[in-house]
């Protein structure tokens, strides 16, 4: 019975170690059956070539290719263009530099205490996009939260009635504020640029599109933050641009057509900022000069070329203001965030343009978050970050004079009119002072928009002053009764 129980226990456990070794061998030999005949009996399969830009990763591909065309849509309005002439069909006005002159109007130097007379007022989406005028029309780029678009205004300079929109979709969340640009008007086309970077050129009297183009899609801009705030740039048949895109740091292209006519690389890979692009005439080149995210850069205006670059002056946060041209070659850039401001002095070594850092300003002295001093009376006028005062200063930095305590102004826009400051504080008080580097000499003070944020810059023609609040944009008569 010993014997016969143990030849079974060795019979069980050699069927065991069978069924534990054998399994995996017979699978084995299955695998390599089925692999003999797949190399025998599949034909192989054609492989196509590797083509050059298709092996990006796959988020980027596609993100690049289901965006659908971007169209908008025409709508008419029952407004009528103003006869009152004059233009003011830009960003900073007809020469860049917030200054309007007209001799044959007479601005009053007394208001009553509700303000110069209110002609006209609209609700506006929110945000700080303001006015370009020209010939009795009103332009501005809007944004319509319940239908998510981007709306391109043509108003009436009488009565602000719309003349005409065109509309087109665009999702932009509440960030601050959303259209925060100002339209470029020219004999015959209006350009503006939307919160995402959206470029539009429309007829500027009937609206209708000439060309549309997403900034993103062409030039792979990073939209930056708190949305687009460069204004567009014509020059003759061009619009100048600054996508800040990997191989596209400025670009020109045709009025006509949209067609791109020239680029300049982007070797450092700088970004696009909130800053607009400012031409110059120095050391015999025209140029434009861009504050870029690393640095600021000066362009040939005929190619692109860059005749100069320096990174001597760039803001962490955000960059707004624009570059401010002066005499003999210098530029003066300022900025917030405790960034200060600096002057550069352009040179002219044979063929070369070196940019050269005549002195810096703490913030202390002076800095701006938000708007481009004026240069009027050989003194440069702005609004300093850290106490809010007006100040003038010369050319060599020193503050001329502050406008003191009572006088403060936040972030709000300021201009020269016929030789007098205008200047909005964050609440919609409006403060006439006289233009002088002598001293500050405050004239005429209202409360003239009920609102808060009022940032977006002024436009004016005929003593008839376009401001606005964020949600709300009006037109004032400044001229004596």
């Amino acid at each position: 019975m010993i014997g016969d129980a143990v030849t079974d226990l060795v019979l069980h456990r050699t069927r065991a170690a069978w069924l534990t070794l054998g399994i995996p061998i017979v699978t084995a030999l299955a695998g390599v059956a089925a692999i003999v005949y797949w190399l025998v009996a599949v034909p192989e399969p054609k492989l196509s070539p590797r083509v050059p830009g298709l092996d990006r990763p796959l988020q980027r591909r596609t993100g690049t290719t289901v965006k659908p065309k971007l169209t908008g849509t025409l709508v008419r309005g029952d407004g009528s263009p103003s006869n009152i002439p004059g233009e003011w069909p830009r960003f900073r006005g007809p020469k860049l530099d917030a200054i309007w002159e007209d001799g044959t109007v007479t601005l009053a130097r007394s208001w009553d205490a509700d303000g110069p007379p209110r002609v006209w007022s609209i609700a506006v989406g929110e945000g700080f996009a303001a006015a370009a005028i020209r010939d009795g029309r009103v332009y501005l780029i809007d944004y319509d939260r319940e239908k998510e678009q981007d709306v391109v205004r043509c108003l009436s300079l009488d009565d602000g009635r719309d003349i005409w929109q065109y509309r087109y979709p665009n999702t932009v969340k509440r960030n601050h504020g959303m259209s925060r640009t100002i339209p470029t008007v020219t004999d015959k086309y209006v350009v503006s640029i939307g919160p995402k970077c959206h470029v539009t050129c429309l007829d500027r009297t009937t609206g209708e599109a000439r060309w549309l183009i997403d900034m993103v899609d062409r030039w792979g801009t990073t939209v930056p933050p708190w949305y687009t705030g460069q204004c567009p740039f014509v020059d003759q048949d061009c619009v100048i641009l600054a996508p800040g895109g990997p191989e596209a740091l400025i670009v020109a292209v045709d009025l006509e057509t949209g067609e791109e006519r020239w680029r300049t690389p982007n070797p450092r890979n700088w970004k696009m900022t909130h800053s607009s692009i400012i031409p110059m005439e120095s050391c015999g080149h025209r140029m434009y000069v861009y504050c870029a995210s690393g640095g600021v850069v000066g362009v040939d205006a005929a190619t692109g070329a860059i005749l100069w670059e320096t990174a001597e002056w760039k803001i962490s946060l955000a960059t707004v203001p624009s570059p401010l041209p002066l005499p003999g070659d210098r530029i003066f850039l300022c900025g917030g965030y405790d960034a200060g401001a600096l002057m550069l002095q352009l040179r002219k070594e044979g063929e070369k343009i070196t940019p050269e850092v005549l002195y810096r300003l703490p913030p202390q002295e002076f800095g701006s978050t938000q708007q481009t001093p004026v240069f009027f009376a050989g003194c440069i006028f702005g609004v300093r970050e850290k106490d809010k005062q007006m100040v003038c200063l010369d050319l060599d930095g020193k503050v001329r004079w502050s406008s003191g305590s009572q006088y403060r102004f936040g972030l709000g826009p300021y201009m020269i009119a016929n030789g007098l400051l205008l200047a909005l504080d964050d609440d919609g008080t409006l403060t006439l002072a006289e233009a002088s580097p002598e001293a500050f000499k405050p004239i005429a003070r209202a409360r003239v928009l009920d609102g808060h944020d009022c940032w977006g810059p002024m436009a004016i023609v005929k003593g008839r002053l376009i401001i606005r609040s964020m949600t709300e944009m009006v037109c004032l008569d400044l001229t004596s009764p």
